[in-house]
């Protein structure tokens, strides 16, 4: 675990213990890259570009779709999109795999009675049957994804819907855990703690605009923490 400017016992003194904790959803609590990988170039070699490597397609797949796929395929953006999500559905449950130390996480954060929600870029339906699937669903407060907002993240509009119902606000005890700098920076502009929430701490160059509060390297980690706070 690493604070980016500090100690870790100062960093922990700039956090207060949470009320909610908004939780990306790909790569943060399950294990799902080689399955948006395999979609996404199958995705590309249907319209005649060239497929990206694993490595690749961790460093870009960060936008929503409505985001990223017009200057990926330009006007037939929606079509490729269709694609994407037909090859998706073939196998995104079968391949579903929780990261280490997830469902302990949820399940002692809901015992503490903190408020749960997600905030993805992967379209709604598909996260709700993901956590449908893994027997999660009760876990959040709301589940929310690509086009169930006016915009998707970083904005902020996803984060005030996945808010919206729990009676708490936007601010110092509202964490948003996540694994990419558009986490981070949905978190800044939602007025939320930003949370690294990956094996990985940061590089010597990433996450300049938008630092986390704190780096945490497994859901076992994340717990430790809410619960010394």
């Amino acid at each position: 675990m690493t604070v980016p400017k500090g100690s870790y016992a100062a960093g922990l003194r700039r956090l207060e213990r949470p009320k909610a904790i908004l939780f990306d959803w790909d790569n943060t609590l399950i294990d799902s890259w080689h399955t948006i990988h395999d979609a996404q170039n199958h995705t590309m070699q249907a319209f005649g570009l060239e497929a990206w490597t694993l490595e690749q397609t961790r460093e870009r797949v960060r936008g929503s779709m409505r985001d990223s796929y017009p200057e990926m395929f330009g006007e037939r953006w929606q079509e490729a999109g269709e694609v994407f999500y037909a090859r998706f559905s073939e196998r995104h449950l079968d391949t579903l795999t929780p990261l280490p130390g997830a469902f302990e996480l949820l399940e002692r954060l809901a015992a503490m009675e903190i408020y749960m929600g997600v905030v993805s870029n992967k379209k709604g339906d598909y996260v709700r049957k993901e956590a449908e699937h893994l027997g999660w669903s009760s876990f959040f407060g709301r589940i929310i994804g690509a086009f169930d907002a006016s915009r998707d993240k970083p904005a902020k509009e996803p984060v005030d819907m996945a808010l919206t119902g729990s009676g708490i606000e936007a601010g110092n005890t509202v964490w948003f855990a996540g694994d990419a700098d558009i986490d981070l920076h949905c978190a800044i502009n939602a007025n939320c703690v930003p949370i690294l929430l990956r094996e990985t701490g940061p590089g010597p160059h990433e996450f300049v605009v938008h630092p986390p509060v704190l780096h945490v390297n497994s859901c076992k980690t994340l717990l430790k923490v809410v619960m010394s706070l």
